[in-house]
């Protein structure tokens, strides 16, 4: 669908050769002659950009900008004079215009200031429809996602919470695995009751065995008291067991007794306990793997791997990063008590280059530093931690030797004055103000230097 432009101008010939020209670059044009017009059309047809005029015959581009945002507070607004006032361009950023031509209008300018206002109206929308996920996501566990490998795994998970089969969860560390055995929990019959988590890696054998069944008084130093274990715990419940592939071998028969016989005895004790338990396991191994090199039991393998269910890793669904990433900034902003409003388009772009090897638990880990460190309305590349911000970036080009004076020489006054901006903004982590402060200039002049070039 072709990005669609309306032309506000009571001016036949230039409506026209704007038109002309906005077509050739691949726009679909509306025209309207008057500012009045132009606000009845955005209220009839969404528009990407609206270009207006602002000296009309009836009403004027300024009035038209009230107008627009009043209905749409989002949409870009870029004006255009013959009169370059001071006053008029204050007036209309100050309103709400998203940038001011002067005519003539330099049509590269116009076509770089479209192109960054196009941009806008798309992150725009992307943010709207973030919010709203997230919104919907609010009310329960939250697998947040809207590609195609999540959408598969979240029709699976309804299949399969309903029943009381045994549950493995594959995939690698911070993928959210336990996410998963909560939604599978949570759409159960048994949503009323405990979801208790067991991690198998973080206790020795002696301790975890007395974690999972429970111990009687003396049955070891330091057990001064008779303790249920975990399965009890979780009886009419779910018991998660995370990491089960670090669970010791002469533990994984007593835990196939208990899933086989449904009862479980405390350390100490011969009379058994009747549970009625679900169990979810997961994992970061291969099991298969495991059970070959005899680290693992086959047949508690078998009888956990009634349904198995391989959590995709952040980097085979990228089309997720900016929806996660949203989802933290807004946790951590409020924890933080911040208003930042989203993530500049470069630090959205390096997260997106980034191969995430901690996976989700990574992305959180990065955003929430990030907000921490964000002192502004966005988070920039700055904020990020340095292996993200520079993910697979061009390897800088090998310097010519260096000659003294000579050694600029042939280059044109436009091209050197490129090449100290280009190398400020570098220095400055594309700080502008700061750039435009060591170059002696305003940030004004940087702004128009920078569309000169090309540069933004």
């Amino acid at each position: 669908m072709n990005t669609s432009i309306l032309v506000v101008d009571d001016d036949d010939a230039h409506r026209g050769m704007l038109r002309m020209m906005l077509q050739s670059w691949g726009y679909a044009v509306d025209e309207a002659v008057d500012g009045d017009d132009a606000v009845t059309a955005v209220h009839n047809k969404a528009y990407d950009v609206v270009l207006t005029d602002v000296r009309m015959a009836r009403t004027s581009g300024i009035d038209a900008l009230k107008g627009i945002l009043a209905y749409n507070p989002a949409l870009p607004v870029i004006l255009m004079t013959a009169y370059s006032s001071v006053e008029t361009a204050v007036e209309a950023l100050r309103l709400g215009a998203y940038d001011y031509l002067i005519k003539p209008l330099d049509f590269e300018a116009l076509r770089h200031t479209l192109q960054q206002a196009v941009e806008h109206s798309r992150l725009s929308v992307e943010n709207r429809e973030l919010r709203r996920q997230l919104s919907e996501a609010a009310a329960g566990p939250a697998i947040l996602g809207r590609s195609k490998a999540i959408d598969d795994m979240r029709g699976f998970i309804a299949t399969v919470a309903p029943t009381e089969a045994t549950v493995l969860i594959t995939g690698e560390s911070g993928t959210g695995k336990e996410l998963v055995a909560r939604a599978i929990h949570e759409g159960s019959e048994r949503a009323q009751k405990p979801l208790v988590v067991v991690n198998c890696a973080a206790l020795a054998e002696n301790l975890l065995e007395s974690e999972l069944f429970g111990h009687e008084r003396g049955s070891f130093t330091g057990a001064d008291k008779r303790r249920d274990g975990r399965f009890v715990q979780a009886d009419g419940g779910t018991l998660f067991l995370d990491e089960i592939g670090e669970m010791p071998l002469p533990l994984q028969a007593k835990l196939l007794r208990a899933l086989q016989q449904g009862e479980v005895q405390r350390v100490g004790s011969d009379t058994p306990i009747h549970v009625s338990v679900r169990v979810i396991a997961a994992t970061n191994r291969n099991l298969r793997e495991e059970v070959d090199q005899r680290r693992f039991r086959e047949d508690l393998y078998f009888r956990l791997n009634v349904i198995t269910i391989e959590v995709p890793p952040l980097r085979a669904r990228a089309e997720d990063i900016p929806l996660l990433a949203a989802h933290f900034l807004q946790r951590y902003a409020e924890r933080n008590r911040k208003t930042i409003k989203g993530f500049a388009p470069q630090a959205l772009d390096a997260m997106l280059r980034y191969p995430w090897p901690g996976n989700v638990r990574e992305l959180e880990n990065a955003v929430e530093r990030a907000v921490i460190l964000c002192t502004g309305d966005l988070i920039t590349g700055r904020e990020l931690p340095l292996s993200i911000a520079t993910a697979e970036e061009e390897p800088a080009a090998t310097p010519p030797p260096d000659t003294g004076a000579g050694s600029l020489a042939g280059l044109s006054l436009d091209e050197l004055e490129r090449r100290a901006i280009l190398d400020t903004l570098h220095q400055t982590g594309d700080n502008k103000s700061e750039a435009a402060r060591r170059l002696g200039i305003t940030r004004a002049t940087l702004h128009n230097k920078l569309r000169k070039y090309g540069l933004e």
